[in-house]
């Protein structure tokens, strides 16, 4: 191996130790909220650059030709998206402010096409590395949804490793981040993630440990159960199984980063006297008044219906370690002050590198409920770095 090609690798390297070893409190911002109404619309400005260690801007899409493609030039650009959220950091200069390339509406096709042809792999590298430059962003987060599912192909799997190789090779010498967000599901590690490869070339890694329940199961579950309950017929459907395997693929654990939903997934009852854990549900919960998504309630829809409405019951579910409620035939799994405080301990009494929110935008963040503003965040901090 030529010394120059030694050299490289040595850089490559210590400039990825270096980048995971903070502790990280990492906040996705869905930029849509921009485009709620009335006390709920959230735009840049209501972040508070303080708050997070990594902020990350969702989302930005691609192209099959493998350029870059802006999904709401009017938000984003035109209405200074991109140009507002990075000059956060003239508020906080040690803010690290990054992009996310894809989510789940992008899907897996276009992406799985990329990088399928290494000349259009390589373009898209240089092409994201471009957008980057132009827009002042410290980084990019891949969300691609998912390798070889919904679309793609077997080969996804190492061409999604091919890529992050790339990418790390072209972005460390500008002391770009590299991240990217992976399914909670490890029963798809198989078909989609070359974890040694990916876990080597990426600063940290976003967990998306949610979603492990939804009105689809037909019964009720946990959005995001820390562990397994005993009525789970698959005992991997909870963060701790997702962190424990990547532990167990010997990745470093400050590149871990435990993902916390600041939502809940909501179901309607079959009946109302039937409701707790594994209750039988005949769909989605209903639409909440500002995220206007069945079946998913933020945190302060949430917290201004217990405020506001009669008739809600709150338990703790203890083996899980999250709570549910339910009103009627109404039922949410969610995230409150305790459950968060709990996943920040975890996080940090397992050596994890850092936690993460999805999403900044679905907190209490004008303190409605009067827990003061962005009360899971400030609580799953002060826990994790404590």
């Amino acid at each position: 191996m030529p010394r120059s090609t030694y050299v490289t690798l040595a850089l490559l390297l210590a400039f990825s130790s270096l980048a995971s070893a903070q502790k990280k409190v990492v906040c996705y911002y869905g930029s849509w909220a921009n485009y709620r109404t009335g006390v709920a619309q959230f735009n840049v400005t209501n972040i508070d650059p303080f708050l997070c260690t990594h902020v990350i801007y969702a989302f930005i899409g691609a192209n099959t030709n493998g350029t870059v493609k802006i999904l709401d030039s009017w938000n984003d650009v035109s209405l200074n998206g991109f140009k507002d959220f990075n000059n956060l950091r003239l508020k906080n200069a040690n803010l690290k402010t990054m992009v996310a390339l894809g989510g789940w509406s992008e899907g897996s096709a276009t992406y799985s096409t990329i990088c399928n042809n290494v000349a259009l792999r390589t373009a898209f590298v240089t092409n994201l590395y471009n957008f980057l430059v132009k827009w002042g962003f410290n980084g990019l987060d891949i969300d691609w949804e998912y390798p070889a599912q919904r679309g793609g192909i077997a080969a996804d799997k190492a061409n999604f490793a091919s890529l992050i190789k790339e990418l790390r090779a072209k972005f460390t010498p500008a002391n770009l981040l590299l991240s990217a967000a992976f399914s909670a599901d490890i029963n798809s590690y198989g078909t989609s993630y070359d974890v040694p490869t990916l876990a080597t070339n990426l600063d940290f890694i976003n967990l998306m440990t949610y979603d492990f329940h939804s009105y689809g199961d037909g019964k009720s579950g946990e959005n995001s159960p820390l562990y397994a309950a005993s009525i789970d017929t698959d005992k991997t459907m909870n963060s701790d199984a997702t962190v424990q395997y990547w532990i167990k693929q010997g990745v470093d654990k400050m590149k871990i980063v435990l993902g916390v939903p600041l939502y809940g997934r909501s179901f309607t009852l079959k009946s109302a006297t039937s409701n707790g854990l594994g209750a039988v549900t005949v769909g989605a919960g209903a639409l909440g008044p500002w995220s206007q998504e069945a079946g998913l309630l933020m945190f302060s829809e949430i917290c201004m219906y217990q405020k506001n409405q009669t008739g809600w019951t709150v338990q703790w579910n203890a083996a899980q370690q999250v709570p549910y409620a339910y009103r009627s035939t109404l039922w949410v799994g969610y995230e409150n002050k305790q459950s968060v405080e709990v996943k920040g301990k975890y996080a940090k009494d397992n050596g994890l590198g850092g936690v993460m929110v999805w999403a900044i935008d679905y907190e209490d963040f004008r303190n409605f409920c009067g827990g003061g503003k962005f009360p899971l965040i400030s609580a799953l901090k002060a826990n994790f770095t404590a």
